[in-house]
């Protein structure tokens, strides 16, 4: 293993101020939200560049309150809205401002529908009169102003409605909206959970257009789950989920204009894919990205209303494309693109023509946020691994690629909310050692004016708990450097053995070795840590933010070099002189789930013990989008689809094996672990499971993550501890 120069240790000033309390992290505590950062909610720039707001809550009176700030001073301004001064409501959970920042549009009453979206009785509020106008009588999704302010777009029961707010009057845009049918203006379960986003409608630039997504799922096949409750008989909830290689939604693009009420469509080659609209600085001009089914072939139209539809941009890539939110118009309506066409993700300049004006950022290393581009100043702002594919920085750089500067300064992650004329930013900053702080910085120079919100209290609790440093390093395997961190006992012994329990997802583009302060596992495992285990966790090829190269060498073959690396790292860990390698545990969630399980089976020479949680087991159960985007179809790739699916080989099971899953999974289906038990048990396997009624992906609601953590704790002692339970840390051999 290679350490870096300089190693990041979580909590090197707090392990200095420990007092002699010595306290114990409690799962108690961990699920109580005992450990909350104070953070900053639901942040909105105003215009004028000098004043944002911020929504806040009152715990002493449940009310909620929009308040304006002064970027200079910090001060706040006033209240613009108040739940308190509201006869109608008791609070509201989010606010949106209109164009011109004379109304809000507040939700209340909002649930969830599945990940992204939601269902909520919405309002709007005249900041002048003080009136409070009631949108639509029922719940409704994705309420929108008009450029104008003066109505709102929105969707009922799959039809999308427009609402003009001085008359009252609701003109209906689609008739044929239907459950599991038609979807008119919102997105599909996939594209929702695949291509993140759920309003599929935008306004043209003067409000006399409004382009929408039609979603035709009649074949899309239904999948359905039980849904126990508590009434005496079970009840299903029913919806379209098309799974690799089944039928997707057929797609297609309208424009409605508002004046005649009537609506054209949009003719597009190879259009399978949509996954995002939106309109560019030319009112009759909309940009449309298109893909085709194995999403390595995208093009970018422009669809202008009275000429018909051109392609501006064509890319493609041997693997796949990702899609994002990046693509910005100028003022000339030449645009921001992202790409990784040079191998890593970099920001390009084109002409409203298509043609490409200048690569804007250049070099070994990714940009991980698209932040703006300032006209005033002609500098472009975004965040990049420049410093190290674990940290985040800050920077500046001129549209033609020249004078870039390092806006942040601390070493971490950061990233930046820009004020609406650039002007300033709110940096939000953390690391391994310190949790987050906001701080308003000048966007010229990166210097902090003031500080905004700082988790001092947290620190200053924390260093009376038994904490261990978070060790950054890197792990050779493979033929690659690895990045890992380890935590250790705080009471470390290099002349003892100890059992080694890891953790990653693995999932391709993700990250989970970062310089960032603590989540919640993160906690869990400062704890497993003070009971005598060390902790690991290594990103292995597949992994996001050190090139396209090693994030896509996963491609067709998902599970077999992920799964490779992990075992071989773990071979290696074990063969450290303080690691008892007989007692090496792997666990991880969703895909790392899907992980923890091929590690057990395929390394059952080097993993005595695996936690599955929400498990993929065969990607031929997972979403369409998704799986094929990595994998191609089943129908062509079958071979990649079944050598890496642990529902191949459970009788390579040898070690202690706990799967769980929630029956609510809408997501990960519980399909998936009732298919790997009924392979195990014709194995005739032993394993242990646990199945949450009605719970989703995330597993949580009441005492449920509670529970759950303490049986994964509990398996955790019994089987990577002695035979009683105990953590039993050996000597070394012949020491």
């Amino acid at each position: 293993m290679k350490k870096y120069s300089l190693m990041f240790l979580l909590f090197v000033g707090l392990v200095s101020l420990a007092t002699a309390q010595n306290q114990k992290i409690t799962l108690e505590e961990i699920w109580g939200g005992a450990f909350r950062t104070e953070g900053m909610d639901v942040l909105h720039s105003m215009k004028n560049g000098q004043q944002y707001t911020v929504l806040n809550f009152d715990r002493n009176t449940r009310t909620t309150s929009v308040d304006k700030y002064n970027y200079e001073t910090l001060e706040k301004v006033e209240t613009i809205v108040s739940s308190q001064n509201l006869s109608e409501i008791a609070n509201f959970s989010s606010y949106t401002f209109s164009a011109d920042e004379s109304k809000l549009i507040l939700a209340t009453n909002v649930e969830a529908v599945f990940r992204r979206s939601r269902l909520g009785t919405y309002y709007v509020y005249d900041i002048a009169s003080k009136k409070l106008d009631l949108i639509a009588d029922d719940k409704i999704q994705e309420p929108t102003f008009s450029p104008d302010g003066s109505k709102v777009a929105y969707v009922l029961n799959n039809n999308i409605f427009i609402k003009n707010l001085a008359s009252g009057e609701t003109i209906q845009v689609t008739t044929d909206g239907e459950k599991n049918k038609i979807i008119n203006g919102v997105t599909d379960w996939v594209y929702e959970e695949e291509f993140a986003f759920v309003r599929a409608f935008d306004w043209n630039s003067t409000g006399e257009y409004l382009a929408y997504i039609r979603f035709d799922e009649s074949e899309v096949p239904e999948f359905s789950m039980d849904v126990y409750g508590e009434t005496l008989y079970p009840t299903q909830q029913v919806f379209k989920y098309p799974k690799a290689g089944e039928n997707n939604s057929n797609v297609s693009l309208h424009t409605f204009e508002v004046a005649s009420k009537t609506t054209k469509n949009v003719d597009l080659e190879d259009a399978y894919y949509i996954p995002r609209i939106q309109w560019t600085n030319d009112a009759d001009v909309l940009s449309v990205q298109v893909m085709n089914r194995h999403q390595n072939d995208m093009k970018l139209y422009f669809y202008n209303v009275n000429k018909g539809a051109e392609v501006v941009l064509h890319e493609t890539d041997k693997a796949y494309i990702d899609v994002t939110d990046n693509l910005t118009f100028l003022a000339d309506n030449s645009f921001i693109w992202t790409s990784e066409k040079d191998g890593y993700n970099h920001i390009y300049h084109y002409s409203k023509s298509g043609k490409l004006l200048n690569q804007i950022t250049k070099g070994a290393w990714e940009v991980t946020s698209y932040y703006g581009y300032d006209d005033k100043t002609d500098r472009i702002f975004y965040q990049s691994v420049e410093n190290g594919s674990i940290n985040r920085d800050v920077y500046a750089i001129k549209l033609n690629g020249k004078d870039k500067k390092r806006l942040s300064s601390e070493e971490g992650t950061n990233s930046a909310t820009f004020s609406a004329d650039f002007s300033y930013y709110i940096n939000s900053f953390s690391s391994a050692s310190m949790p987050t702080r906001y701080t308003l910085n000048d966007s010229k120079t990166g210097k902090e004016l003031k500080e905004i919100v700082n988790n001092n209290q947290l620190l200053k609790k924390m260093s009376s708990y038994e904490i261990s440093p978070k060790e950054f390093s890197t792990i050779n395997v493979n033929g690659n450097d690895l990045n890992m961190w380890m935590i250790k006992p705080k009471n470390f012994d290099p002349n003892k053995k100890y059992p080694l329990f890891m953790y990653q997802y693995s999932g391709p583009g993700s990250q989970q070795v970062a310089n960032r302060w603590m989540a919640s596992n993160d906690y869990w495992y400062e704890m497993l840590a003070e009971k005598g285990y060390i902790v690991a966790c290594v990103d292995g090829r597949g992994t996001g933010f050190k090139g396209a190269e090693f994030k896509k060498v996963t491609y067709k073959e998902l599970g077999k070099y992920e799964v490779e690396d992990q075992i071989a790292a773990a071979k290696k860990l074990g063969e450290l002189p303080y690691i008892d390698q007989d007692r090496i545990g792997i666990w991880g969630w969703s895909y790392g789930g899907f992980m923890s399980t091929n590690c057990i089976l395929k390394g059952n020479d080097v993993f005595s013990m695996a936690i599955a949680v929400a498990p993929v087991t065969s990607w031929r159960f997972y979403d369409s989008i998704y799986t094929e985007r990595y994998m191609q179809t089943p129908q062509e790739n079958a071979s990649g689809y079944d050598e890496n699916s642990p529902l191949s080989y459970p009788e390579l099971l040898q070690g202690d094996y706990l799967l769980i899953h929630g029956t609510g999974d809408d997501n990960v289906h519980v399909q998936n672990t009732m298919r790997m038990a009924e392979a195990l048990i014709q194995a005739n396997k032993q394993f242990d499971w646990a199945i949450y009624p009605d719970k989703n992906h995330g597993i949580y609601g009441g005492n449920t993550r509670l529970q759950l953590y303490i049986k994964m704790t509990n398996f955790i002692d019994a089987h990577l501890g002695d035979a009683s339970g105990e953590i039993n840390v050996s000597k070394k051999i012949n020491n």
